[in-house]
């Protein structure tokens, strides 16, 4: 006979905090608009999983059905979940982080010292070297970084693996949590949120989601839910689906943001492709109120005043300590100027300028090694993409992009 448990037993408090979504499910499929099913309801039914009171079937069989009903793939329902996911992620002191980036604020054109993001969905099985990390560290040497992302789930080489494996002094990620992220900021204008410590709940889906075997909402949520999100000021944001560019930019239009661009190369890339055509979806800011709208144009190689270069000169498919001696040498100066990853790496960190406004600036002064001389001439979408690539030029030429790595490696190394 089974053995009776007690009313205040650890097992029965655990089973007590289980909530039955059956409801829910019963109305999700197959027919979820035919049911009135809402985004807020979805996004209540996924907030269960990161408090550990949603069964592991019941979850598996909400990620199945938002799947194959393709609702997991609708803008309100990415917004509402995100809004959700950053709900239950490690609280930050908004109040003492404005208090330690304040000082390295430094606004420039129509950019104006906010925090900025770059990041792709992944899951384009291109197996590209890991260009939105690199940009982003080049693009700290102007902007102030928040960069988010995790190890790797599709490729050999996450954005994590990567700066964990990089020498000569590989950062220490997981020490960064909202007590030690103003230290960060106080040393550098870098920062990566390292996805297992700003989002812990995620752990309670892990495994259902290796099980089920295909991609789901939370593939897509990453991009979507930066802990800082309150204080990011612009973003590129790349999918791998050119169906899902609209899909992003209208999530962060939704979400309240201003700046924003959301990129898929005709490849069904996750970055501004070096080999041809982009789709890309920027937001603009229409002003006096009229709110933000999308528009909508392709940017080529050519744009940016660069070469188009196959995929296959831009993917080595290496290990994480591999790709980390590339990007050493990136950011060190020593490839060729004409060097493929470093040509993709400069579209991608001069697109992230070019939405944050820093670009709209007519008089440059970064520092030693820069002429001055802007580049004023306007590409697809009304953007000075080949001033961008003259500033990530620079950040590396100036040896910037270097000084704010190994700051950000030598601070991350001293906490505890």
């Amino acid at each position: 006979m089974a053995q009776q448990q007690q009313p205040n037993s650890i097992a029965m408090q655990d089973q007590k905090t289980i909530v039955d979504i059956r409801p829910l499910l019963q109305r999700l499929w197959p027919d979820p608009e035919k049911e009135k099913v809402t985004a807020h309801q979805i996004a209540e039914a996924i907030s269960l999983i990161f408090v550990n009171q949603l069964s592991p079937v019941q979850t598996g069989s909400l990620l199945t059905a938002l799947h194959f009903t393709g609702w997991d793939r609708r803008a309100d329902v990415l917004h509402e979940a995100s809004v959700a996911m950053r709900r239950h992620a490690a609280q930050i002191d908004f109040k003492s982080l404005e208090a330690a980036i304040s000082d390295r604020r430094r606004p420039e054109g129509n950019y104006h010292g906010g925090l900025c993001d770059i990041v792709g969905t992944g899951g384009d099985s291109h197996n590209t070297f890991n260009i939105s990390t690199t940009s982003s560290i080049l693009a700290s040497s102007l902007l102030l970084l928040a960069k988010h992302g995790n190890r790797a789930s599709t490729s050999r080489s996450g954005s994590a693996d990567l700066l964990m494996n990089m020498q000569p002094k590989p950062a220490q990620l997981a020490r960064i949590n909202p007590d030690t992220i103003n230290t960060v900021y106080q040393s550098t204008s870098y920062a990566f949120l390292f996805a297992p410590v700003f989002h812990p709940g995620m752990k309670h889906v892990a495994s259902i989601r290796k099980e089920l075997g295909w991609r789901t909402i939370f593939n897509l949520l990453g991009p979507l839910s930066n802990p800082l999100d309150d204080a990011i000021e612009a973003r590129m944001l790349g999918v791998a689906r050119d169906d899902l560019g609209p899909v992003f930019a209208e999530a962060l239009r939704l979400s309240g943001a201003k700046k924003g661009l959301v990129v898929c190369g005709k490849e069904q890339l996750d970055e501004i492709s070096c080999a041809g055509p982009t789709l890309c979806w920027q937001l603009v800011e229409q002003g006096a109120g009229a709110g933000v709208e999308v528009q909508h144009f392709l940017l080529e190689p050519k744009d940016f005043g660069l070469s188009a270069h196959p995929l296959s000169t831009v993917s080595p498919g290496k290990e994480p300590h591999e790709n980390a001696e590339i990007l050493r040498k990136i950011l060190q100066g020593e490839l060729p100027d004409d060097d493929p990853i470093l040509e993709f790496v400069l579209m991608n960190t001069a697109a992230l300028f070019v939405v944050s406004g820093i670009c709209e600036a007519d008089t440059s002064a970064m520092g030693p090694g820069d002429d001055g001389a802007v580049v004023t001439e306007r590409g697809p979408g009304g953007g000075r993409w080949k001033e961008g690539v003259r500033r990530a030029r620079w950040t590396i030429k100036s040896g910037e992009a270097w000084k704010q790595w190994s700051a950000f490696a030598e601070v991350t190394n001293s906490l505890p």
